[in-house]
C-alpha cells in the first residue's frame, strides 16, 4: 500500500488547522510554509478538502481556511477519502467487489482484510488525537511492535 504525497499534504494540513483551533482562519500560505508543502499543491489539496467538507474558507484579510467540524470528529480516513477517494482500490475497484476465477475467494477475503485494517488505523484516528500526538491504542500497539519499523518486509 501507499501512500500519495497529496494524502501526506492534506493530512498535514488537516493537522496544522487541528492545532491552530476552531476559530481561526489560517492562510494556505502559512500552511504551505509551516508544512514545506508547494503552494500551488496545496491549493488544491485545500479546495478538494473544502469540496469534501473538511474544511471551510473564507475570503479576505482575515481569510483563509478552518476544519469544517471539531478536529476530534475528523479522521484521518476522512481527510484521505476527500483527496483520494475510497483507501483501499484493488486494480481500480473496491475488494469487496472483485470477481476472481474459482480458486481466488481466499485473495478477495485477504484484499477485504486488508481494507478493513486500514479502515481501523485512519478511522480510529482524528485530527486531534494526531495533533496532540496522543494515538490510539490500535496505533500505539501496532507501531510498538519492533518488526512495524523493519522496512523490506
Amino acid at each position: 500500500m501507499r501512500i500519495s504525497a497529496r494524502a501526506d499534504y492534506a493530512v498535514r494540513a488537516a493537522v496544522s488547522l487541528a492545532r491552530a483551533g476552531a476559530d481561526e482562519h489560517v492562510s494556505g500560505e502559512r500552511i504551505a510554509t509551516e508544512q514545506q508543502i508547494p503552494a500551488t499543491f496545496l491549493e488544491g489539496i485545500l479546495g478538494a478538502l473544502r469540496k469534501g467538507g473538511i474544511v471551510t474558507s473564507r475570503r479576505g484579510a482575515a481569510g483563509g481556511y478552518r476544519l469544517a467540524a471539531p478536529a476530534s470528529d475528523i479522521s484521518v480516513a476522512d481527510v484521505i477519502r476527500a483527496v483520494e477517494g475510497p483507501l483501499v482500490f484493488v486494480r481500480d475497484e473496491r475488494p469487496s467487489e472483485i470477481e476472481y476465477p474459482p480458486g481466488g475467494e481466499a485473495l478477495v477475503t485477504l484484499w477485504v482484510a486488508l481494507r478493513a485494517s486500514v479502515r481501523r488505523v485512519l478511522d480510529d484516528t482524528s485530527l486531534a488525537a494526531l495533533a496532540s500526538g496522543d494515538l490510539p491504542p490500535v496505533v500505539q500497539e501496532l507501531a510498538a511492535d519492533p518488526e512495524s519499523w523493519v522496512s523490506g518486509r
